[in-house]
């Protein structure tokens, strides 16, 4: 099982940003995020038995945010970076409590035996992907994208975070997880 743990956003957000896509896809042929994968990953778990999956979850369930977690979505970038560009994606602020969450879950699974992230924890929402990097023309994309296009974009409290299954291309939120209400 290849698995995740993220944040769903609420539908007015989420139709934002398919709206946003939608005004996008004109200008680039990217590998678009369709509508059932917007989220924000918090940590990814990756392969795992099937037969432990009970443990996983239990572990998941013992992690308690500080406080409510808001989230703000704003600006557009790219991963990793502008010169070498793989993933067109909204950023989402990572504000202490987004951030403690992240945090808390690598915590709760390293008994487990998964691996503590190594680099900074980045929250964001994929748009999408470059299939191609030396086939795909990214000049009218980024002539499109306004700076400021996504400033302030949308904000909203997540009641929850979900333990996911990634398969064939499909995501299937296998447990949810309540966080503190605002």
């Amino acid at each position: 099982m290849r698995l995740f743990t993220g944040i769903s956003l609420p539908h007015e957000a989420e139709s934002r940003m398919m709206s946003l896509i939608g005004e996008l896809r004109p200008h680039a042929s990217l590998a678009w995020t369709p509508k059932d994968k917007i989220h924000i990953t918090t940590k990814f778990i990756g392969e795992w038995p099937e037969v432990r999956l009970g443990e996983l979850q239990q572990a998941l369930a013992q992690i308690r945010a500080p406080s409510p977690i808001e989230i703000s979505i704003r600006g557009i970038s790219w991963l990793p970076n502008l010169r070498n560009p793989t993933i067109l994606y909204a950023g989402v602020d990572p504000t202490p409590a987004l951030t403690a969450l992240a945090s808390a879950t690598d915590v709760a699974l390293m008994p487990l035996g998964i691996a503590k992230e190594d680099r900074p924890f980045r929250p964001h929402v994929t748009l999408g992907r470059v299939r191609d990097r030396r086939g795909t023309n990214l000049t009218p994309l980024r002539a499109a994208l306004n700076p400021h296009e996504l400033d302030d974009f949308t904000h909203f409290h997540a009641p929850a975070f979900h333990l996911y299954l990634s398969d064939s291309g499909q995501y299937t939120k296998l447990s949810d997880y309540p966080l503190p209400s605002a």
